[in-house]
């Protein structure tokens, strides 16, 4: 699993650290392991032209004491200083010791050419311009260097520009192709935007681990973590057992959402699928082995779980069966329309379930009463916020998919792709996380191993180069791909 931790509390565990150790030695571990990244990315560093980009800040330091460790393997080192009064000195003195080059922003130079240039020119720059602790975009200086590199970017705990505790991007930022973080991931670099703009993660072990606490702030799990939750059947399991989830979706006017999510219900480890609503003739022609009641749902039979809302529209129909399948004593799913027909404000936690939520950034807007904008800005800000108003554990759908349950970390799904924006695949997920509640997986770890998995499934669908997608498409691959993370 992957642990990111708040600026705070990174900042806190470095304290502790750098008590037990001698000056400087923190830095140098960091910058030993910024050099070797760089490194592994140049190939043959000998001969190499490397630009740092230096901050006032520590972030500059490790820069700086990276590039001349560079520098002394033989490459061909400047370091462009954006605030040359403020530079960190022993890592400034290293570099020239080493023989790097030194250019200021701004002021005078003490070698040749001018600071663009050698960005330019550079196979690999190092981004040291603003720490773990910057807020707000570039500034145009910095800016302006940005916009002339033509070689690898790596940027130097994260990339500068970008929010690091909440993934929000106030401006313009740096857009790396690789990020060096060190002793633990921070929230940014997980969650989007931010996360679009610091490329493949490497994460250097500086010795944080024993001064961190228990719980991160925000964490992302692998393969192994989803494995260790999907439910496996006993020799002495029936189709009850295994667990009944029930769908109450799709109308006249929109059967198709029916049949998609019964389609993940089914793919989703729970014994049988009970579908009700108008829908069923079409939901029996396309999966025969469904039971199908016309409603309403109080009486179509005993479920381990609900899904309520894909496709159900907005009529009176549609509002009981919300509040029937909401007075269950069951855990229940609520999406899409079943959203729209949610009481602003709704206390979940009298339910005497779980209750998940899984909103798109524009159905969580109206949840709270703001706009696409702001939610979409500040995701998990936006998801926090949504499951200690309504009580829920909440899923925000999104380029990385958010699953927020209240005094827990945050969960950060990684495993989503661009081109599962296409309609009906969320109805999809929701069966999917529906047939998994009703195998006794708690809410958060349902909506978690739901998500995994239907990334994973858009993944295998779009591979190895990536093409358009149909939601049906993603629920047929989902038996290989549950077979793939347990392999």
């Amino acid at each position: 699993m992957r642990i990111a931790y708040s600026v705070e509390t990174v900042r806190a565990a470095e304290r502790e650290l750098m008590a037990r150790l001698p000056e400087g030695a923190l830095m140098q571990r960091a910058a030993a392991g910024l050099a070797a990244a760089c490194a592994d990315l140049l190939g043959r560093v000998y001969g190499s032209r490397v630009t740092l980009l230096v901050g006032s800040g520590d972030n500059g330091g490790d820069a700086l004491y990276a590039g001349a460790r560079l520098a002394r393997r033989g490459a061909g080192v400047t370091a462009v200083l954006l605030n040359p009064d403020r530079a960190h000195g022993g890592g400034l003195a290293a570099l020239r010791a080493a023989g790097g080059r030194v250019a200021a922003v701004g002021g005078g130079s003490e070698a040749a050419g001018d600071a663009e240039a050698a960005v330019a020119r550079a196979d690999l720059v190092i981004d040291g311009v603003v720490g773990i602790g910057g807020k707000g975009g570039l500034r145009p200086d910095a800016e302006r260097l940005v916009r002339a590199v033509r070689g690898i970017v790596v940027a130097v705990d994260l990339p500068s520009g970008v929010d690091a505790d909440t993934g929000e991007v106030r401006g313009s930022a740096v857009r790396a192709d690789a990020t060096i973080t060190f002793g633990t991931y921070k929230p940014g670099l997980l969650i989007d935007p931010a996360r679009t703009h610091a490329g493949a993660l490497r994460l250097v072990d500086i010795g944080l681990d024993a001064h961190l606490p228990a719980d991160p702030d925000v964490e992302a799990l692998q393969h192994e973590d989803v494995a260790a939750l999907l439910p496996r059947p006993s020799a002495e399991s029936d189709k009850y057992r295994r667990g009944v989830v029930g769908v109450v979706a799709g109308s006249a006017r929109y059967p198709g959402a029916a049949v998609l999510a019964v389609s993940g219900a089914l793919r989703g480890g729970a014994g049988a699928v009970r579908y009700v609503g108008p829908a069923a003739d079409t939901v029996i022609a396309r999966f025969p082995e469904t039971l199908v009641h016309s409603g309403p749902p109080a009486k179509a039979g005993r479920v381990q779980s609900w899904v309520v809302g894909p496709g159900l529209g907005d009529g009176a129909a549609a509002r009981h069966s919300l509040e029937d399948v909401l007075a269950s004593d069951v855990p229940v799913l609520v999406d899409a329309d079943g959203l729209h027909l949610l009481p602003t404000g709704s206390d979940l936690r009298k339910r005497e379930a779980a209750t998940v939520l899984t909103p798109h950034a524009g159905e969580a807007a109206a949840l709270l009463g703001v706009s696409r904008e702001e939610v979409e800005a500040g995701r998990l800000a936006a998801v926090r916020a949504l499951s200690e108003r309504y009580g829920a554990t909440v899923l925000l759908k999104g380029s990385t998919t958010l699953i927020a349950a209240e005094h827990q970390p945050v969960r950060v799904n990684p495993t989503g792709v661009g081109w599962l924006a296409t309609a009906g695949s969320g109805d999809v997920l929701s069966g999917l996380i529906g047939s998994l509640l009703a195998t006794g997986l708690p809410a958060r770890e349902a909506a978690s191993a739901g998500a995994y998995l239907h990334g994973l499934a858009a993944r295998r669908t779009t591979a190895p180069h990536g093409a358009p997608i149909a939601a049906y498409d993603v629920s047929t691959a989902l038996t290989d791909t549950w077979r793939d993370v347990l392999a």
